[in-house]
Parts: structure tokens; sequence; C-alpha cells
């Protein structure tokens, strides 16, 4: 046994650059020097450590000993300090006492693993050979030490030093390494508690596990962006951007004035739009209470007392069919008809059927009314909302008793019929060879079939279809047949979320020279790629309804700008476009709109205004609902200069207030939608079964 002294803590040498420092490396041992094999409990008492020491060496052996049980890994050390230099790895003092060890001169070598045989012959030792060795267990990973101190001479270094002349190499080695590994077990364990050999290694699958998650995190990590409620605009593709603006046309140009007048907007700090809209210069009329009242005319006054005392009419002979129209339309919306009013439409030889909600009609009734009707002159049959009296065998009965039954009959309607089937479609359309327009919305059973039927027989006649929310059909497999019909000029499949780009691109590229109106609301798939089809193979488009597209861009505006010259009704409700598109699309076009719906596009604002209030002198028609950006300057400004504005909806317009309501100029247009209004009395139904160029009537859009 040899001993060594450490050099003082107050004066530590510099790391060796290979000292090992991780607690589960082992430290080299020589495989000359004898070994002893301890117990994993090593003996605490001062026999057990020097067999053949004094007493006074024994009792200051037992007060300077390190001591480490390797079932716990705890460094146990007999001085009054030993639980701050456990916790307190950064400010580990090593003792100032020689320690009795027996190390390989190289700190760096390879730790030796020490085999069987070779403890067997260690044990045999005496202990004296073996109090101040370094054993090691190589299985559980644990170092374990027993370092003498001896008593104050802590100057002596060269005296007991060994004779081969690596005391002070191997002296720093093992001071620095139980420095390390205690500060690698205090900051694992923090009261110096390490686990077992099997719980290393479980924190080694542990930290491997941690290092393969943190490898593959990018593959799994997805990030999407919230979708603003406000905005649900998708960003502009560079691309087509730099396409649409460096193309010299009409809406580049539109786009740039409005770009330039805005940025000396925005340096005269007035960028906000709710500011910019205050900016507008408009002053209200006084009218100094001669407001003008709403007086009904006495044909209004005379049908509503015929639509409150229907029971008591007992013809309709001579009464044209437009005042018959009217005059059911109240009562429907009053939920005043009954089965009398419709033996009065049914008698004699009728040449218009309108009834706009057929919930209340029952199979009997309709079966025993339109059985003795007689159907020779029929023009117009109109039966929305049949769901209930309207099944297959009720049709072949009634509607269908023969194939040309219904000669005469060019626009039929049969919206909301659910019990309608694709054989019940094939018998009234033998019954109505002469058919011009049909619509099929809501008729939920109907499959791509139907549509095969109607090319059939009305290859050459047909000019309307209207396919609304027919979740039966596969747009994709009903593009032959809809090719097929040669004069199609109004086509509406407004809700099949089966419409995509490459339905629009078929269709269009084969009949869209004959377009007139095409309705695409709710066909939340397409894209821009849509609108840029339709605008270069519809030449002769002159409605379009892009309601609630959310996934187009400024650049579907920009091609209606450049390409759309006809186009007179356009809707654009809920779409994410900007003010200065829509601005330069009115700029434009807007010498020939009548027709303009921009409700619940968020961003109108101030260029939307002056574009309107400029170029829109033909409008009849304008729908503002939502758009919370105009105030009553904004608003006034465009009444006062669009004469021939005859109704305005504001629906949702919290903020428009009485300066606006009781000063602009208009006389004679209809404000509906604001606060404590009435609604029904303004609201005009639309009636597309009049013909696809008649766009008289307006409608009410309040979402």
């Amino acid at each position: 046994m040899v001993k060594y002294q450490t050099p003082k803590p107050s004066k530590p040498d510099p790391i060796h650059p290979l000292t090992p420092t991780q607690s589960h490396e082992p430290s080299s041992l020589p495989l000359s020097s004898p070994l002893r094999r301890r117990s994993l409990r090593l003996s605490a008492t001062p026999d057990s450590t020097a067999n053949n020491s004094t007493a006074s060496q024994a009792d200051q052996r037992e007060k300077t000993f390190l001591n480490l049980r390797s079932g716990k890994k705890v460094l146990k050390r007999t001085m009054p300090d030993e639980s701050e230099q456990v916790h307190n790895s950064n400010n580990l003092d090593l003792p100032e006492n020689t320690a009795d060890v027996a190390v390989s001169a190289d700190p760096a070598a390879t730790p030796a693993r020490v085999s069987a045989g070779n403890r067997k012959r260690n044990s045999h030792s005496t202990g004296s050979e073996h109090d101040g060795f370094i054993n090691l267990r190589t299985g559980k990973k644990v170092l374990k030490r027993a370092i003498a101190n001896d008593s104050e001479e802590q100057g002596s270094d060269n005296s007991n030093a060994n004779e081969d002349g690596s005391a002070d190499k191997i002296d720093n080695a093992i001071a620095y390494t139980v420095a390390s590994r205690v500060r690698t077990r205090s900051r694992n364990s923090g009261a110096g508690d390490r686990g077992s050999g099997s719980g290393y290694r479980r924190n080694n699958h542990m930290d491997r596990f941690h290092e393969i998650a943190r490898e593959n995190a990018s593959r799994f990590a997805h990030f999407l962006p919230e979708e603003d409620a406000d905005d649900r605009s998708a960003p502009v593709p560079e691309p087509a951007r730099e396409e649409i603006e460096d193309w010299p046309g009409p809406f580049s140009t539109a786009m740039k004035i409005i770009r330039d007048r805005g940025t000396k907007l925005q340096n005269a700090a007035t960028s906000s739009q709710a500011n910019l809209c205050e900016s507008i210069a408009w002053v209200p009329k006084t009218k100094k209470g001669n407001v003008g009242v709403s007086v009904p005319s006495l044909q209004d006054m005379c049908l509503d007392i015929l639509a409150k005392n229907v029971d008591a009419i007992a013809s309709l002979d001579s009464v044209p069919d437009a005042l018959r129209h009217r005059l059911s339309q109240l009562l429907c919306d009053s939920r005043r008809i009954n089965g009398h009013f419709l033996e009065l439409l049914v008698r004699g030889t009728p040449t218009e059927i309108r009834l706009r909600d057929c919930s209340w009609l029952t199979e009997e009734r309709f079966t025993e009314c339109f059985r003795m009707c007689d159907t020779r002159n029929l023009v117009v049959l109109q039966l929305d909302q049949c769901g209930r009296c309207l099944p297959d065998y009720v049709i072949v009965v009634t509607l269908a008793q023969s194939r040309r039954h219904l000669s005469r009959l060019t626009t039929l309607s049969l919206s909301g019929a659910c019990r309608l089937s694709d054989g019940g479609l094939r018998a009234i359309v033998s019954s109505a060879p002469a058919l011009r327009s049909i619509n099929l919305s809501q008729c939920s059973l109907l499959t791509s079939a139907s549509i095969y039927i109607l090319a059939e027989s009305l290859r050459y006649l047909l000019k309307e279809l209207y396919l609304d929310d027919c979740q039966g059909l596969d747009a994709a497999l009903i593009v032959p047949a809809l090719i097929e019909l040669e004069h199609l000029e109004v086509l509406s499949v407004a809700g099949l979320q089966t419409v995509c780009d490459e339905f629009v691109k078929n269709y269009t590229v084969a009949r869209g020279q004959n377009m007139k109106e095409l309705v695409l609301k709710d066909c939340t798939n397409l894209t821009d790629a849509s609108i840029k089809v339709i605008v270069e193979h519809c030449p002769g488009l002159c409605v379009l309804d892009l309601v609630n597209l959310i996934k187009l861009t400024d650049l579907s505006v920009g091609y209606l700008t450049n390409g759309c010259r006809t186009l007179h009704t356009l809707k654009l409700c809920r779409n994410p476009f900007s003010d200065e598109a829509i601005a330069a699309f009115v700029e434009t076009t807007g010498g020939s709109l009548k027709e303009l719906s921009l409700n619940n596009i968020k961003k109108v604002g101030y260029h939307t205004t002056l574009s309107l209030a400029n170029h829109a002198k033909n409008l009849y028609s304008l729908d503002l609902s939502w758009c919370r950006n105009l105030t009553d300057n904004a608003l006034g400004l465009i009444v006062d200069s669009c004469l021939a504005l005859r109704l305005l909806k504001l629906f949702g317009c919290s903020q428009v207030t009485d300066a606006f309501v009781n000063g602009h100029s208009n006389q004679q247009i209809q404000i509906i939608g604001l606060k404590m209004s009435p609604v029904l009395q303004h609201v005009k139904v639309p009636n597309p079964h009049q013909g696809a160029l008649n766009y008289s009537s307006v409608s009410v859009d309040m979402v």
C-alpha cells in the first residue's frame, strides 16, 4: 500500500483533458496490483478497513475514510460536513489527506475488466494491502473508494510519493474524478441518491428515447394557422399576382390608381377604414318634418283584403295570372292558403299554377284536385316544397296520366320534392315534351341517371336547369349529360360539394359560349382557376353567383374585370376580397351593373364607396349587409350619387344612425334591414321560372 497526499483544495491543478467525467465510467486498474473483492455493504468500523494499524491510526481512519455503499449509491463520510459536500457539488472540497489507492498511471486508459479468477486471487490478500484500494464493480457501474486522511501534515507531498515518479498525475486524476462523479450524482439525484444498475440502464433508455423524439419531432409537427373568423382570406399566390398585375389591362390600371390614392391617405395619417370613411365629405339633407310617407296602392290594399278573406272568394275566372300569382304569394307567406284556394287555381283551363309552399298539402287533396284539372293550356307549374304530397305514384295518376298530358308546359318547378325519384322524373318528362325550364332543387333522391333522362328527352329544348342541394348527384358523373344539353343557358349547382375546378373546366369549355347565368353558390372547393376558365369561355355571361367561395382571392375579381364586360348581376357575399379589388371592379364595369351584392365582405370601405358613387350610375339593387366599415357619410354619398338605386339592404349594419336614414335625398329608395324596420313588406322573391333574362326581381339575403 502506497500513500499519496492530495494537493490543497485552494489551488487545484488543471483538469486533465482526458479525465473521465461520466458517472458510469470506471477507472482503470493495473492488472499487476493485487485486488480484493469487497462486499456490497462496506463496514464502517475501523477494524474492517485497517487490520495492521494501531489504535490511534484506526480512530483517525474512522473519521476520515470515504465509505460508499453501492446499493444506494450514497457517498458517506464521517466528517461533520458530509451532507453539505454531497449536496453542493459545485463547491466540492477534496480532503486534504493522502489516499491509499492503486490506479493506472494513465487516467485516460481503458477501464480494465477484472475477471472472476483475479477476484478470487485478490480475495486471499491481507487486509492491510487493500485498505486504500479503489474497488470497482463493473456490473453495477459503481466506483468505490476508501481515502484515508492523515493528520495535519499537508505540506509533505514528496515524502510519501510513489517511486515511479507518477504520483502527481495519479493524484490529480483521482481528485478530479471524485469531484466529477460526485457532481454528476448530486445533479441527477439532488440528495445523492441514485438508483441501482437497472435504474441507470432505464435512464439510458429514456435518454435515447428523448433523443429519437427530438430527431423525429419535425416530421410530426404540423402548424396550421388559425382561421380568423373575421378574415378567412387565403394568401394570394405570388406568381399569379404578378401575372394579373403585370399584364396591362383595366384591372391593373384601376388597382394602381386606387393604391396611389391609398398611399396618399396613409401619408395623411388616416389609415383605418373608419377614419377614411369619416373623411368622406357628405352633408345630410334637412327634411324639417316633411318626411315622405309610404302609401300603399289601391291594388295592394285589395289583395290584402282578399288574402284575409280567401274562403269568401267564389271564382278566379278572368283574373290575370300576375294577380293570381301575387295573391298566392300573400297566402303562402301568411300561412292562410288552403284546399279551397287550390281548387280555385286549378278550376277551368289555367295557364299558370304557382304555389310557393305545398308543405300543407296532403296526397289525397292533391290527387283530388289535379285529377280533375284540365292541363291542355298549362304553361307554368310551380309546386315548391311538395315533398309531402308528391311521391312517384301520385305523379303517375295526376301529372303524368298520359304521354303528352302536359303538352304545353314549358316551366316546371318541383323544389323540395324529397320523394321524387328517377322513375317519377322520367314520367313527368315524358308527359311534358316542351319543357324549357326545370327546377329540381333539394330533390335528394335523384341520382346522376336523372340528368341523363333530361339529356335524352330535352337535348335541344332545355334552357334552364336548377340542381341546388341535390346531394345525390355526383358532379363528375353528370358532366357528359350536361354537355348534351346544347342550348342550356342557365345552370345552378349551388350547394353541390362535389363541384370542383375540373367540373367547371370540362363544362364551360364545351358549352360556355351559351351561358347567360351561372350559380356556384356554396361550392367551396372552387378556386381562382375556375373563375379564369369561366371568363375565358363564357363571353355572354350576364349573371354570376359566387356566394361563400372562401378560396377565391383578388385574382378572381381581376379576371372578372378584364373579361366579363356583359355582366350586370354579381353576387360576392361572404368572400375574402379586398376593398381595393372591389373598387377596381366597380370603376371598370360599374356602368353596366344593375345588381351588386357585397354582403358580409368585411373589407369593403372607403375605396368601394368612392367607386360606387362615381361609376355605378345604373345600379338598381345594392346589398351592403354586414359591411360595418361603412359609416353614415359613406352610405349617404352612395345613395345620393346613385340616382337609379331603388333597393338598399343593410342587415347587420348597426353603425347606421338616423343621420343617414333621414338625411339622404333619394326619396324612391327602399332601405330594408335596419333596426325596427319592416322586412316582409319589402321582400321581392326572385322568380327564376320567367326566363333567364328577366332579372327585374330582387331578393333579400340577410346572412
